[in-house]
């Protein structure tokens, strides 16, 4: 038994399972706050503690599927090459939409934090929160942030997008399926994305670009300022 915990088809089998039941449990409500995500995280843990499993064991599985984060925002590309004539039909506006978004993402952050007086460390962290992984801890390192506060902050930031983006749609009444994906990309990445996608073709297509857009824009962000 410890000689499987230790390994890492241990993290992969734990992770892949509790989604699966997360996954189970979203099909069954219905309810946007029953987050595939949200629930695995929580039965990770639960298990973890309970069992006391060590988190280094956990992280060697982790870690492998962590290794498909890259690939799997790149396969993206699918959906927007399916909508292209749509990006080039609203090219600017699409630009333009998501570049506003991601500076309003980067400045509320700063500002708030600034605010309330929060240190430079946590700033750089969360600045690059609204972006996808790999780019934020890339954006966190370089501004002097810790990337393990910026990986939490970039997976809650996408959850409550995940969670509140249809209920925003419907409250501001958004009909152009176009602006509906900008906005959910731009500011919850790759988790706002597979619920936009959910939502339509077209508004998963526009997600996963503005990702990309706001990705570009934080790191420019980044090596200006840094």
């Amino acid at each position: 038994m410890n000689d499987f915990v230790a390994s890492p088809f241990f993290g992969v089998v734990l992770c892949v399972g509790t989604y699966a039941v997360g996954w189970w449990i979203n099909q069954k409500t219905k309810s946007p706050v029953a987050n595939p995500l949200l629930i695995s995280m929580a039965l990770v843990i639960v298990v973890l503690t309970v069992f006391h499993i060590p988190l280094e064991d956990f992280n060697r599985g982790g870690d492998f599927i962590g290794f498909f984060l890259i690939p799997a925002t790149a396969a993206l590309a699918l959906s927007i090459y399916r909508q292209l004539w749509l990006l080039k039909r609203n090219f600017l506006p699409i630009i333009i939409g998501a570049a506003v978004g991601s500076l309003a993402s980067m400045g509320s952050v700063y500002g708030l934090c600034r605010l309330f007086g929060v240190d430079q460390v946590m700033v750089s962290s969360l600045i690059p929160k609204s972006v996808t992984t790999p780019i934020a801890m890339d954006v966190s390192i370089r501004l002097g942030g810790e990337p393990s506060i910026t990986v939490a902050a970039v997976i809650i930031t996408g959850i409550i997008g995940a969670i509140l983006a249809p209920v925003m749609i419907k409250l501001f009444r958004v009909k152009n399926p176009i602006a509906a994906g900008v906005a959910i990309g731009t500011s919850s990445h790759a988790l706002g994305t597979a619920k936009a996608i959910e939502i339509g073709e077209v508004e998963g297509a526009m997600s996963g670009l503005a990702i990309g857009i706001s990705g570009i824009l934080t790191v420019l962000f980044a090596l200006i300022i840094s």
